[in-house]
């Protein structure tokens, strides 16, 4: 399960994503590749969490305009997420393992965002989900 559990996390953070217009969700996930540079400022490798912190966020304000740029920054902060497992603090601190579960998860992200992070399930021209 400690590999299965964080790609069903993946997937469900892709279905939750449907639920944003195409543009809006382009724009949350900037803003959510900009806040995982920000996760582990205190995850035990003291000043190197800075610099890494701020090229997540010339990542994600590349990714306002490119999807791309998004699925670099998750695949960014998989490679954190790994350096962290190894030498630093867990991103869950209460959580021994959640480093890796989220090393895991974020390169799942990536791929759909790499696809140009279409919504999963289709929309009406309303804006309601379907058989909601």
């Amino acid at each position: 399960m400690s590999i299965v559990g964080p790609i069903l996390v993946g997937a469900l953070f892709i279905l939750v994503m449907a639920a944003f217009p195409d543009g809006a969700r382009q724009r949350v996930n900037a803003l959510l590749i900009a806040g995982a540079g920000a996760v582990y400022w205190s995850g035990g490798l003291g000043v190197w969490e800075f610099p890494f912190g701020l090229v997540m966020i010339y990542v994600a304000y590349r990714g306002l305009e490119s999807w791309r740029w998004i699925g670099v920054g998750w695949l960014l902060h998989t490679c954190w997420d790994v350096v962290h497992h190894l030498k630093g603090n867990p991103i869950i601190p209460f959580v021994h393992d959640s480093s890796f579960g989220c090393a895991i998860c974020d390169p799942v992200i990536a791929l759909w965002c790499f696809a140009g992070g279409r919504a999963v399930i289709a929309r009406r021209a309303h804006g309601s989900l379907r058989g909601s």
